[in-house]
């Protein structure tokens, strides 16, 4: 159970959104967490880089996306046009100045779209096992006939997952908005420095996937570390050790 303090929260494009902001020293870049799909920000990459920004007095903010969390509505009505503008919005609101954004898996691909909405206040970026426009490049791919059926009869697909209670539901309108929201189409028109970080044993977003997002970012400036070790979560002690290690070099470019 995380002892953090109280939410503040903001009225956003799609109802209430909780976030919790601490303040730090204003000549450094804001340090944004974008969490994954059906995360909160009371995860431990979250709350670890909490206590990292209050050890080197950096400004730190996170938030929950509309449907998760403390914020308002169901997971089921959001997608991914949405968690973005519901991103945006705290942002624009709250964040002082040139931003560090650090998005983890469907976070990437949200952290991406406001990126490429505010490229002026972004000063660099690190994605964590980055899932890009995962639902036409991963999800969609991997359907079954049964599940391709049920999507176009009953506009959902249920699926087991091993990293949540209960089956992960994925609707129609997520898959028609996320190919509506597609950043690999193209070149990704990010120029900061960038560090990518994935799992050789990532059994729900490929590697290949984040080296396909490397090569499409128009940075040269990116590093992709691949750890041979490490799954999905990128959570041991030894991750966070990288990932601390990561945003002090990211804060200080």
């Amino acid at each position: 159970m995380s002892d953090a303090a109280p939410p503040k929260y903001l009225d956003g494009p799609n109802g209430r959104l909780a976030y919790r902001y601490r303040a730090g020293d204003v000549s450094k870049p804001c340090v944004v967490w974008f969490g994954g799909l059906k995360s909160d920000m009371l995860g431990t990459k979250a709350e670890f880089l909490d206590e990292w920004a209050s050890k080197t007095n950096t400004g730190f903010l996170r938030f929950d996306y509309s449907g998760h969390g403390e914020s308002d509505g169901a997971f089921e009505d959001g997608v991914i046009g949405d968690w973005a503008a519901d991103a945006l919005s705290v942002i624009d609101a709250v964040a002082p100045g040139n931003c560090v954004f650090i998005g983890s898996s469907m976070g990437a691909w949200a952290s991406t779209i406001v990126a490429l909405k505010r490229p002026n206040i972004l000063y660099s970026a690190i994605f964590i096992a980055p899932a890009p426009d995962f639902t036409e490049r991963l999800l969609l791919p991997s359907l079954s006939d049964k599940e391709r059926r049920d999507l176009a009869q009953i506009g959902r697909v249920e699926r087991s997952s091993e990293y949540e209670e209960g089956p992960e539901i994925f609707t129609k309108k997520l898959f028609d908005d996320g190919r509506a929201n597609l950043v690999m189409n193209g070149m990704v028109n990010i120029e900061c420095p960038v560090q990518i970080f994935h799992g050789l044993r990532d059994d729900v977003v490929p590697w290949r996937h984040a080296v396909d997002f490397a090569e499409q970012i128009t940075s040269e400036n990116v590093e992709i570390s691949l750890i041979k070790a490490a799954d999905h979560r990128l959570s041991t002690p030894g991750d966070l050790e990288r990932l601390a290690k990561a945003v002090n070099v990211s804060v200080n470019y």
